[in-house]
């Protein structure tokens, strides 16, 4: 991962000061690593475009509602 971050496209929460996770498009990364989730506590996945596509798809389609609803708590 390049020294230098870019912008975060997204802040998940952001409502405190706890790092919160932030979605990144790194273009200077290898195709296959340009997208870049971070959460808040210091860890990160990457993927490709076509991969993050494929995930906002789902999520849009309602496959990520059931385990969203499930991890929050009651």
């Amino acid at each position: 991962m390049p020294s230098t971050t870019p912008e975060p496209i997204a802040t998940f929460c952001g409502k405190c000061d706890c790092g919160c996770p932030q979605l990144f498009v790194d273009a200077d990364a290898p195709e296959d690593r340009r997208v870049r989730i971070t959460d808040d506590f210091g860890q990160h996945v990457q993927m490709s475009a076509d991969q993050f596509a494929d995930l906002v798809a789902q999520a849009k389609a309602g496959a990520l509602d059931l385990p969203a609803a499930a991890a929050l708590p009651a």
